[in-house]
């Protein structure tokens, strides 16, 4: 008896030990992933401007946004929707009404998300008060635009309208064939109406305020410096989420991030010197993706003399861009002989940009010394003083100083780059404040019209002021007619004025190189939109 009971206790003992272990091992945060810690840290280069969906315009904040909110959809790895805040959606036959079922998500508040959230976030967009500058992206919407530039008072005569908690009603003025994936775009995503009423200049900037629905959540803003995320508990597909934290850095210079990179203080960023390009692919350091952009130089029409066409296409043609694309951008780079880069489809299976052609010679210096003649300006003189306007960035500095020595040799033009940081450089642009300024755009979503509209006389990004009445009807043409043959056709005809008009000059198609540690696993970079989806990462080392 005495020998069983003894028995008895020590299979106690050793269960209780066993239960401990499991015990302490969950309480300690044990996972899979060789239980390393799942803290990432990215290089953003640069502070946001705001994390206001409604308000921001730069793939930096769309990034971070992009964490913090999550749209009707979300698109997947291969960048197709897939459901987000919406379980699933009907279309109509016709194209014009969606209807999208919500799931049963949370604000990171607890507060549940409802068809509500997104009819005043959409509302408040388009609210002439709230200068959105991305307003137009729903002007798809049936009353939108005229709402929006206050022909129409009554927000309720837009068509998007919550019929129930979790039902969302949807109409459009056409068809639109890349609607569903512009409800992931940071523009469409909902805001928590409490905290955006209560605090309406400061709700984006704190944590306490800034109430978001995706994947992660603001822990810290530390302005210049750094934001922290930290994994939002209350998210509904919380699981699939690995990270833990997100520390995001500020930091400029790209030889000081790569020296961060390599000294292990950053495990991924954008920002790199491209002259040490080659040699960080060859090391696995570094990798080169493909991005939908274009970088170029903008003319400011209501400066002198860059309101003559003969001017503005004798600097593009004195471009060399093939130099640009090899020596600068080491490879990382396509030159742009027109405006739409490859990898937007045409009808059926045929590329935007095959289709197209080019519309440009490359540094076709013999025949941009006779326009500026025919300016004239033979060999430059007279041509008054010229200022470039640039970022600080080190890339684009190396880019411009390129093309300023280019159009001084080959057209006798003296050039002062003028650099600025990137929100005086947002400043200068939004005040018509430069002659000549540079420019890049990366597409909200894969179709022609995200680089065409931007030239619309009215966009708020044709900084220039350039205005082209036949160019603006083929767009609207080309919005308002669901043949597909025909809205293709529009555009590119659209592409053919705005490329013998040359309000900008394109100068190339970049491709997207960053830098990544072998230990960053599934970390999806995007060829539009943002830099980087989060969603999937995961550090295993």
């Amino acid at each position: 008896m005495e020998k069983g009971l003894f028995y008895l206790l020590k299979r106690f003992i050793l269960l209780t030990i066993l239960l401990s272990v499991f015990f302490w091992a969950g309480c300690s945060g044990f996972q899979d992933k060789n239980s390393t810690e799942q803290v990432l840290t990215y290089n953003l280069a640069v502070d946001p401007e705001t994390l206001d969906p409604a308000l921001s315009t730069g793939i930096i904040e769309q990034t971070v946004e992009n964490t913090l909110f999550e749209g009707l959809v979300r698109l997947d790895p291969e960048g197709k929707p897939a459901p987000g805040m919406a379980e699933r959606w009907e279309v109509s036959a016709d194209g014009l009404k969606y209807t999208f079922y919500l799931r049963e998500a949370r604000w990171s508040n607890g507060e549940p998300v409802t068809a509500e959230d997104f009819v005043y976030a959409w509302r408040r967009v388009l609210a002439p008060e709230t200068g959105s500058s991305y307003s137009y992206q729903l002007h798809y919407l049936k009353n939108a635009r005229q709402f929006n530039e206050g022909k129409i008072k009554e927000a309720g005569l837009v068509g998007v309208k919550a019929l129930g908690g979790k039902v969302l009603e949807v109409e459009l003025e056409q068809p639109v064939p890349y609607f569903l994936s512009l409800t992931a775009f940071p523009t469409l995503f909902p805001v928590y109406r409490e905290t955006v009423e209560k605090n309406k200049t400061t709700w984006a900037s704190l944590p306490d305020t800034l109430v978001g629905n995706g994947p992660f959540k603001l822990a810290a803003w530390e302005h210049n410096s750094k934001i922290t995320l930290v994994k939002n508990p209350g998210y509904w597909d919380r699981n699939t989420v690995k990270l833990e934290k997100i520390v995001m850095t500020m930091v400029d210079n790209p030889n000081t991030a790569l020296a961060m990179f390599e000294n292990g203080q950053i495990d991924m960023g954008g920002n790199l010197p491209l002259g040490e390009l080659a040699r960080l692919v060859q090391e696995g350091k570094a990798r080169i993706g493909p991005e939908l952009s274009v970088d170029y130089f903008m003319f400011n029409l209501k400066r002198k003399p860059f309101d003559d066409q003969k001017v503005r296409k004798a600097l593009a043609l004195a471009i060399d861009r093939s130099v640009i694309a090899k020596e600068i951008k080491k490879g990382a780079a396509i030159p742009a002989l027109a405006f739409v880069p490859p990898g937007v489809a045409d009808t059926g299976e045929a590329d935007f940009r095959k289709t197209g052609g080019d519309y440009l010679k490359d540094n076709d210096v013999e025949s941009a010394r006779l326009l500026l003649a025919e300016a004239g300006y033979p060999g430059g003189k007279g041509f008054p003083r010229m200022e470039l306007l640039t970022t600080n960035n080190q890339n684009v500095k190396m880019v411009a100083q390129a093309v300023a020595e280019m159009w001084r040799k080959n057209l006798g033009i003296n050039v002062v780059l003028r650099e600025q940081e990137w929100k005086a450089y947002l400043d200068s642009l939004d005040k018509g404040d430069f002659q000549v300024a540079w420019g890049g755009w990366n597409g909200d979503y894969s179709d022609p019209m995200t680089f065409l509209d931007l030239w619309l006389g009215a966009s708020p990004y044709n900084y220039g002021k350039w205005v082209d009445h036949k160019y603006d009807e083929l767009i609207s043409s080309a919005r308002n007619t669901s043949d597909n043959r025909q809205r293709m056709a529009d555009l590119h005809l659209a592409e053919r004025v705005l490329m013998e008009e040359m309000p900008v000059a394109p100068l190339y198609f970049p491709m997207r190189p960053y830098l990544e540690k072998s230990y960053v696993k599934n970390a999806v970079h995007p060829n539009f939109a943002f830099d980087v989806e989060f969603k999937w990462a995961y550090i295993a080392r």
